[in-house]
């Protein structure tokens, strides 16, 4: 199969492009949203070719795999195709619903000829996709391996631009888990959250590390933080699992789901995911074994294999 898809969820895209398939990525020359071609900073196979949008007109496409509502007119311009109609397409849904719950209506609902594919059932369960067929298919994740060590006496957390997304990502949450830990916050957006947090150098460090370091600074911290109030499904969550490390998250959206028990500490009582995060810096015996329960739940539910299994029955499903 020939598969068109943006390049827009870097970690997301390098588990899909794992399949046995030739991956399409639209590439412009200054490399902008809409043409970032070949991942930089994550592995991608030689499966994964480049195109300009000048040639997409005449590319063999068997499946378009949308990801943003104005990818709908990119297709029609760019293809001279219309999504669903002329070529076979499903629109992946990464998120959960940003407008009033449950009653946000998906962009694709009503377009004919879709499938809507979510990534969490959570995810399917809130957004109204209307009439428009829907299915789930559950993160997959590359391993990484068991590279936990968790010499580091700091608990670790990853979130894309704290200062701004607020509240959504319990970043009002980190001065009240510094008491409980020292933390390092990674993730774009970044700089200087210390600083806008009040919070001393030794209490919060942050920074922006590239995919290929992250997991190794990641394994090093004694447990990962997950303070998330509202997200589809952090992945960061599901590889710092694969990673073997502990985790302590909020009971909200799909974490139920994902952190089975023993894995990890799930609640939204804060004196109790306070408690968790002490717990695992005194007890680095009882972190080592929550971590190895972690890291055989991510396997067993967000494995690779199983990941690209449901794709290819889907892909077959709606190219048939």
């Amino acid at each position: 199969m020939r598969i068109l898809l943006w390049h827009v969820h870097g970690s997301w895209t390098t588990a899909f492009v794992q399949g046995p398939h030739t991956y399409l990525v639209p590439v412009t020359p200054e490399r902008g949203p809409d043409g970032l071609g070949r991942a930089r900073t994550f592995d991608w196979p030689e499966s994964v070719v480049e195109l300009p949008p000048e040639r997409l007109r005449d590319a063999d496409v068997d499946l378009l795999v949308l990801q943003r509502p104005h990818e709908f007119d990119l297709a029609r311009r760019w293809l001279g195709r219309r999504p669903g109609l002329d070529v076979p397409t499903v629109y992946l849904e990464h998120n959960a619903p940003g407008g009033p719950v449950p009653d946000t209506r998906h962009p694709a609902a009503g377009r004919p000829g879709l499938t809507v594919v979510h990534v969490t059932h959570f995810n399917r369960l809130m957004w109204d996709c209307g009439a428009t067929p829907t299915t789930v298919v559950e993160h997959g994740v590359v391993d990484p391996g068991p590279l936990w060590t968790g010499t580091l006496e700091r608990a670790a957390v990853v979130v894309n631009e704290p200062l701004r997304r607020g509240r959504t990502t319990g970043t009002d949450l980190l001065e009240y888990f510094s008491r409980a830990a020292p933390l390092d916050v990674f993730g774009m957006g970044t700089d200087g959250l210390a600083e806008r947090l009040g919070l001393a150098a030794d209490r919060c460090r942050a920074g922006e590390l590239v995919q290929r370091d992250l997991h190794g600074a990641l394994a090093r911290r004694r447990v990962y933080l997950h303070p998330v109030r509202w997200t589809s499904l952090g992945l960061s969550l599901l590889e710092a699992m694969h990673l073997g490390m502990p985790v302590v998250a909020l009971a909200t959206t799909e974490v139920t789901e994902a952190v089975p028990a023993g894995a990890g500490v799930v609640s939204n009582r804060l004196e109790v995911l306070h408690d968790a995060v002490r717990g695992f810096l005194a007890e680095p015996e009882r972190a080592r074994e929550t971590g190895r329960a972690a890291r055989a739940a991510a396997l067993a539910r967000y494995g690779l294999p199983r990941f690209l299994d449901d794709w290819d029955r889907l892909i077959k499903e709606v190219t048939r």
